[in-house]
This record gives C-alpha cells, sequence and structure tokens, in this order.
C-alpha cells in the first residue's frame, strides 16, 4: 500500500478504539464514529458514503412555516397526539395526488421521523394475533429496522429478493407466509440499498398474498417518487409513486421527510394507515394495551403516547405548509432532489472506471436507476475487507451484510458528496486502483 491518502495508523488506531475487528459487524454510527475520529486527527475531509444524511438544502416552505407556527406560539402547547388538523388534511390530499390512494384524514398520523412510524408499527402488529408475532423483511433492507425488533424483542425473517423477482416473488412469499407465524412484510421501495423498484405486478402479488394470509403490509417510502427514470412528480397525473395499497386493505405507508422535502433535522415522518387497518379491532391488542383495541388507537393512544407524546408541533406547521404546496402544484416535490441522480451516476462512472462493479445492477430487465444509494464491490475483496481498505484512501462505506443482503459488497449514499468533489473522489479511486491491481 504505497499511495494511500490517510495514515495506516490512524485508521488502525480509531478502529481499535472503537472496537471494531472486524467491519462486518459494525454499524452505520460506528462508521461514522471512526471517520469523524480520523478526519479530527488527520484533517482529511472523506467522501462519506456511510449514512444517508440529506445533502440538499430543506424547503424554504416549510422553515418559513415553521417560524410563523413558533412566532405564533405554537411552542407553548402540548401537540395532539394524532396530529395537527391542516397537516392531517393534506397529508390525505398527497397521498391521493402522489399514489391514487384514498385514505381518511384520520389516518394520517406525525411520527418523529419515519423511523418512530416503523418502531411504532413493529409495537402493534406485532400483538394483533397470538402466535403471529414475527416480521418478514424482504431484503436488502434499511439495517436499523431490525434493530428495532431486537429491541422489542420480537423475531424476524429475512430474504433477499434480488433472485426473486416478478412471478418467481409469489412462491417465496408463500414459502414464509404459509407457516402462519408471519404478522407484516416490511419493504423499501425504491430500495435501500440496491435501488431496485418493485413493479405493479409485484406490489399486486404481495397485496394479494396479504389478504389471503391477513397480515399486514409495512411499505417503507423513505424516498418517495425518487424512482427518476420516470415522472412522479405531477399530483394528480399520471404515473403515480407506486404502491401495495392499490391491492389490499392490509397496509401501513411511512413517509419521510427527510428525504425528499430534506427535512431530517426536525424529525418528521408521516405513518398513513389504510382506513379498513385504522378501526380494525383486534382482542388481543385489547388484552395486551388495553384501551378501544382498535389498530389505529393502539398506535396513536398507547404507543406513540408513551414514545413520544406527539411529534413537534411546528414541524407539523412546517410539513403541512410544505405538502399543501406540492398538492396545489406550488412546488414540484422532486426539483430539489434530482441531483441525487446526477451524483450518482458520475460516482457508478468512477468507480466502475477504475475496476469497481456495481452489484445490484439490474431492476429485473432495466439497468438500475440513479437515485440516492447505490452497491459496489472491488474483485478479490469481502464487503469487510472492501469497507476497511477504502478507508485508508479517505472513502467510507457500509457492507452490504448489515443490509440483509447476500452478496459481498458495500453501500455507498450518495448524498454528502456533491458533484464539486467528483475530483477527490477519482484521484482516491485511482491511487486505490493503483494499490490493488
Amino acid at each position: 500500500m504505497q499511495n494511500n491518502l490517510i495514515d495506516k495508523q490512524i485508521v488502525d488506531r480509531k478502529l481499535e478504539a472503537c472496537g471494531i475487528r472486524d467491519m462486518e459487524d459494525a454499524t452505520i454510527r460506528d462508521i461514522v464514529k471512526v471517520v469523524n475520529m480520523v478526519e479530527a486527527e488527520c484533517g482529511e475531509k472523506f467522501i462519506r458514503m456511510e449514512m444517508g444524511v440529506p445533502g440538499l438544502a430543506p424547503s424554504k416552505i416549510g422553515i418559513d412555516a415553521e417560524i410563523e407556527a413558533l412566532r405564533a406560539g405554537c411552542a407553548q402547547f402540548y401537540p395532539m397526539l394524532e396530529g395537527h388538523k391542516e397537516f392531517k388534511e393534506e397529508g390525505s390530499k398527497f397521498v391521493k395526488n402522489f399514489m391514487d390512494i384514498d385514505i381518511k384524514p384520520e389516518g394520517i398520523i406525525p411520527t418523529v421521523g419515519s423511523m418512530q412510524a416503523c418502531f411504532a408499527a413493529f409495537m402493534a402488529v406485532t400483538e394483533c394475533k397470538k402466535g403471529k408475532d414475527t416480521v418478514l423483511f424482504i431484503d436488502p433492507g434499511f439495517p436499523v429496522q431490525k434493530t428495532q425488533m431486537q429491541v422489542i424483542g420480537k423475531p424476524f425473517e429475512s430474504f433477499d429478493v434480488y433472485n426473486y423477482r416478478g412471478e418467481k416473488l409469489r412462491e417465496k412469499l408463500e414459502e414464509h407466509l404459509s407457516k402462519g407465524n408471519i404478522s407484516a412484510i416490511l419493504y423499501s421501495n425504491p430500495n435501500n440499498p440496491a435501488w431496485i423498484c418493485f413493479t405493479d405486478e409485484e406490489l399486486k402479488i404481495i397485496g394479494e398474498l396479504a389478504t389471503k394470509y391477513d397480515v399486514i403490509v409495512l411499505e417503507d417510502l423513505a424516498y418517495f417518487a425518487m424512482d427518476f427514470r420516470r415522472d412522479l412528480s405531477v399530483p394528480g397525473k399520471a404515473p403515480f409513486q407506486a404502491t401495495v395499497g392499490k391491492y389490499t386493505d392490509n397496509y401501513i405507508v411511512m413517509i419521510s421527510g427527510s428525504k425528499l422535502f430534506s427535512y431530517a433535522g426536525q424529525r418528521l415522518g408521516i405513518m398513513c394507515i389504510s382506513d379498513a387497518l385504522y378501526n380494525r379491532k383486534y382482542d388481543n391488542l385489547h388484552d395486551r394495551f388495553g384501551g378501544m383495541g382498535t389498530l389505529g388507537y393502539t398506535i396513536v393512544n398507547r404507543i406513540i403516547y408513551t414514545l413520544s407524546s406527539g411529534t413537534t408541533h411546528s414541524c407539523q406547521y412546517a410539513m403541512a405548509a410544505i405538502l399543501k404546496a406540492a398538492n396545489e402544484g406550488r412546488i414540484n416535490i422532486l426539483d430539489g432532489v434530482r441531483e441525487y441522480a446526477e451524483r450518482a451516476n458520475a460516482m457508478k462512472t468512477l468507480f466502475t472506471k477504475y475496476g469497481f462493479e456495481i452489484v445490484y445492477d439490474r431492476d429485473l430487465e432495466e439497468p438500475i436507476a440513479d437515485g440516492f444509494y447505490f452497491t459496489l464491490i472491488y474483485p478479490g475483496f469481502s464487503g469487510g475487507e472492501l469497507a476497511k481498505a477504502i478507508l485508508y484512501y479517505g472513502i467510507s462505506a457500509i457492507p452490504l451484510r448489515d443490509t440483509g443482503s447476500k452478496k459481498q459488497g458495500l453501500r455507498a449514499c450518495v448524498s454528502q458528496t456533491g458533484l464539486e468533489r467528483m475530483p477527490d473522489l477519482e484521484d482516491r479511486l485511482k491511487r486505490f486502483a493503483a494499490d490493488h491491481k
């Protein structure tokens, strides 16, 4: 190793200080901590691909609305658990305008980020029926969601979807669902990290089987409408964000304010519970949590109440204003985030130029889209080995194993690497390639 940018001893000391012997075992936040420490000591700014931090400016409409709400005194009052009236109404319109599904405002719930929406959903859906306490993850996926399952002490199953696309998905789902222990199915669409996008055919399969086996689909739309191959940004006009909500009543959609509107620091997500599920009563929910025993009541008045007593008041005013502007066509929901596709294209071009390969390279018959994430590997390396090796060249990413993938490689996030840093990235990849021919 003659061309490394970062002193090997510095990296090795920080890894040891953080207790990391194998990068496969490191969490996202572990790697963040290591890179922060290395940067602080050596003064070299990394090409950071390990964490999905939005790298674009937040919505001005949201900022202005939040400031106005604070000046009007909203901080004086506790937020209602079920959410601010305008937030709920605009959220209901938003899912109609951009997903073409109907959800009443009562089923639109503000949460402290999409993370809390998922956590609250896990706590409820795994208690709906005795004997059905297991969540099925269609992987690869967001690693922390499995950590949430570990925190609440519930089991989960998973499979890597890459070899089960199209009609093959039905047989694989039946294999898991027929056992009778699955309470919910979770996936992200577009997928974090592979960036594959389920087709309507695949969503119909998921929906039909959710109805057949009476399981709840948790649809994680953190990267809402970011299949940049299609323009999903026009309210009320097709094409729409694809959703399982077209094919079953058993669904909860989770939308993040962090990625689409770059409002990550204020921690606000939108939980969208179908009308049929919101008021559905489960005897076991009543026995476990008390109260009415309906799914909506349990999530709002038992789980969210005890987790955070609602969601920050001013943030709801901000998101209500953003959603209203989107619904009325005063903003294009994708204008602020299309740059992610440009970054992904530029970065993938550089990585492949210097010998790296894209791991998840196809989306059925199409090349994988450019978006928030992509996946990569270098011949001769495992994911853990590569994650460590690139640290010496001022580049950071997480191994795919942490996402539930069965493939070797890394997840690379484009959000923290602006186009102006592409020359830096190329120099570092050239160094890496020179040392690993």
